[in-house]
């Protein structure tokens, strides 16, 4: 819906009535990948909130649709839900920095990849240490996959991009050629095997951690840590390429 003044009363209501199922929609993807605490009704209300700040401060003269102007207000009303409800604490914040600081130093200096016991031993830590490290923030991804990529209302994602790579529902679909998704698509490639494994199980397949540790034999802790080293070098490597 395009406006040439701002929106009156009657057309918020329409506008927010005409975008009810764009939260259950958003719900649906992310509510896998939260603490177990946050259930779907909380993340509904808080999506109900930022539907209808979206109708609120939509500017149709930005030239941007609605309903991508209401997703980015929608997903950041869950994240702010998320941070009420005090799920990640500023010492898991810094510990998620420390480690992606780490690995982008090993990856310059190594011009690979660093495996664990380096990434343990350039932090200091023993290699079940560096194992917890990464259990601890593994929810953090969810913050990080939601998180625009170039910081404005408009911005691609990282779940977006991963969302894109499975796409094929139309001839020369229209997102094929995307800059970031080709970009997103190179970097998977580069990532080991049972990351990239880890990474289509659960945005692909939509698989629980439970079911991806059954599919793959190893336990619930080793998918978590695999989940969260992935998301951490899927960051650093596009923000690199960005900048």
């Amino acid at each position: 819906m395009l406006y040439t003044q701002p929106p009156q009363p009657d057309d918020k209501s329409k506008l927010i009535r005409d975008n009810l199922d764009l939260v259950d929609i958003l719900v649906g993807r992310m509510v896998t990948q939260v603490p177990s605490f946050m259930n779907r009704d909380d993340m509904r209300s808080a999506g109900m909130v930022g539907l209808i700040d979206a109708a609120n401060k939509f500017d149709s003269s930005k030239n941007i649709l609605f309903k991508t102007f209401a997703e980015y207000r929608i997903r950041g009303a869950i994240l702010d839900e998320m941070r009420k409800l005090d799920w990640f604490s500023r010492s898991l914040r810094d510990k998620q920095n420390k480690i992606a600081r780490t690995l982008s130093q090993l990856e310059r200096r190594l011009v690979r990849d660093p495996d664990d016991h380096e990434m343990a031993q350039a932090l200091g830590v023993s290699l079940d240490e560096y194992h917890k490290m990464l259990g601890e923030v593994s929810h953090l991804g969810c913050v990080s996959l939601n998180e625009t990529l170039d910081n404005s209302e408009q911005g691609k994602t990282f779940i977006d991009t991963l969302e894109d790579l499975n796409e094929n529902s139309l001839p020369g679909t229209r997102l094929e050629n995307h800059e970031l998704t080709k970009i997103m698509a190179e970097i998977l490639k580069k990532l080991s095997e049972k990351e990239q494994l880890v990474i289509s199980l659960y945005y692909y397949e939509e698989l629980t951690q439970k079911e991806i540790a059954e599919a793959m034999e190893i336990s619930e802790g080793r998918v978590s840590q695999l989940h969260s080293q992935a998301l951490i070098k899927l960051k650093n490597k596009v923000q690199a390429h960005l900048h």
